[in-house]
């Protein structure tokens, strides 16, 4: 079984806005701290959400491709155990009230 290797670009001046690179494909995911950033999702970009700590996480695909989408999930749980909470649940909508996503 492969499995994909990621990488993290992080920002010195902020710990909250880390991005995470498929060292395989052109896969990346911009990490932020909803907490302390304004978020406001992309309408072309995948997003997903998760709990660690008591912070929320956004997680937004950057250009991504049909090809990469399936590698999203996995890149947010290596994430997870990147930042030692592998019990991260990842949600398919933003749970901040007035957030969700009507469809």
């Amino acid at each position: 079984m492969e499995y994909n290797v990621y990488l993290l670009a992080t920002d010195p001046n902020n710990p909250c806005r880390d991005i995470i690179h498929s060292r395989d494909t052109n896969l990346k995911i911009r990490v932020h701290c909803t907490d302390n950033d304004r978020f406001e999702p992309n309408n072309n970009e995948i997003q997903l959400f998760g709990y660690a700590r008591g912070k929320l996480y956004a997680f937004e695909t950057i250009d991504i491709s049909a090809e990469d989408a399936l590698d999203v999930v996995g890149a947010i749980q290596w994430y997870a155990e990147y930042i030692e909470f592998p019990e991260m649940e990842i949600l398919p909508e933003d749970p901040r009230p007035g957030h969700s996503v009507a469809m």
